[in-house]
């Protein structure tokens, strides 16, 4: 079974789904808010031509994923994976931002873990590549787990850290969390 880059991936929270060419404006409704790459090394991404581009450039990966608030199915982010390595066993997700509306970490989380649990039935490792003054998206990876494993150049040739998860880390923090959810749902007869 070979990777599948754009999944539908569908939380309580959160649904995802490939990204299309009719969503730029809504996905530019939100990255046009300057607060939300103020530590990005792109923090002019606000802009719209230069948002044009990125959005472009994630259409062209084939690995850009929109993110959708499940209540109400607005628009609230997107993300992508990128880079899967078969024989490394290895796929980075990156190009993570979600409306300042949904900060604060749930739907971030949900998001990562929906992404995480589909990468791991391919790969061993899921890497973050973060710049080194973006600490706010450091601290939001080693939230969901990620765990500082060097630096190394991005595919723009600037220096990022790296943060990774495996799969048998994945499993031990997030699995037992799932499956007390599940658990833990009221019995809808019950009236409660």
């Amino acid at each position: 079974m070979s990777f599948d880059p754009q999944p539908t991936l569908k939380g309580e929270l959160v649904e995802l789904r490939p990204l299309r060419p009719e969503d730029f404006q809504d996905l530019y409704a939100v990255a046009s808010d300057p607060l939300i790459w103020e530590q990005h090394p792109s923090n002019d991404r606000y802009q719209e031509d230069v948002f044009k581009k990125f959005f472009h450039e994630a259409l062209e990966s084939s690995g850009a994923l929109i993110a959708l608030d499940s209540k109400n199915g607005q628009v609230i982010g997107s993300s992508r994976f990128h880079a899967y390595d078969k024989e490394e066993s290895e796929i980075e997700i990156g190009w993570t931002f979600l409306a300042r509306s949904h900060w604060g970490g749930i739907y971030n989380r949900e998001m990562k873990q929906l992404m995480l649990r589909h990468a791991f039935k391919f790969v061993n490792r899921v890497i973050f590549l973060i710049g080194p003054r973006n600490v706010r998206s450091q601290r939001a990876v080693e939230k969901i787990g990620g765990v500082h494993a060097g630096s190394r150049r991005d595919a723009s040739g600037r220096e990022s850290c790296i943060y990774q998860i495996t799969a048998p880390s994945f499993r031990a923090s997030f699995e037992p969390l799932l499956a007390a959810r599940s658990t833990a749902q009221p019995d809808s007869s019950s009236g409660h």
